[in-house]
């Protein structure tokens, strides 16, 4: 059964960061699986900078934009895998079904979870807190807010370790 870390922040927080360093320091093979698309070039420096980040390490990245379970499933035994991130995975079901709603949310993360704790290693989640900013000024966005929200409480309450990580300082909320 795996061990089931989440790390959050917010945005340019050090959460990925703190993440890695973290994996690093685990034994065995080093599994990053990104779910961030180079929808345009800012996001594709993005995903390049976060490359180059891991390069010091011995990772293997798999891209995967939705189909996390099958990724999971896949990684052998013993490997240290770390899922950055969450909330852009939420943001590409939202995408496929702009009616998703908390039940549907409910239903992905519990579905994400029950194989997450089938790894037989350290499974660490990437997510940001998004639901401490100003309210958004769409329906979109809102629902987007609490999906993302939705999401991160249920693997909060699943998770063995959840660590909260502000100027780059990580305090740890669940032990």
């Amino acid at each position: 059964m795996a061990r089931i870390i989440l790390i959050t922040g917010g945005s340019r927080s050090g959460k990925s960061r703190h993440a890695q360093a973290l994996c690093e320091t685990m034994p065995g093979q080093l599994i990053f699986l990104a779910t961030a698309t180079a929808l345009d070039e800012e996001m594709a420096r993005r995903i390049t900078r976060h490359q180059a980040d891991r390069r010091q390490g011995d990772w293997h990245t798999v891209e995967e934009p939705l189909n996390l379970q099958a990724v999971i499933r896949g990684v052998d035994p013993g490997a240290t895998i770390l899922l950055d991130c969450l909330t852009l995975w939420v943001g590409n079901l939202l995408h496929l079904q702009p009616d998703m709603d908390e039940d549907d949310i409910d239903r992905c993360a519990g579905e994400l979870l029950a194989t997450a704790r089938n790894h037989q290693g350290t499974m660490v989640f990437v997510t940001n807190e998004v639901g401490m900013g100003i309210v958004p000024d769409n329906e979109m966005a809102r629902r987007y807010r609490d999906l993302v929200g939705r999401c991160n409480q249920a693997i909060a309450a699943a998770a063995d370790q959840v660590i909260l990580v502000t100027c780059g300082m990580p305090i740890t909320i669940k032990a």
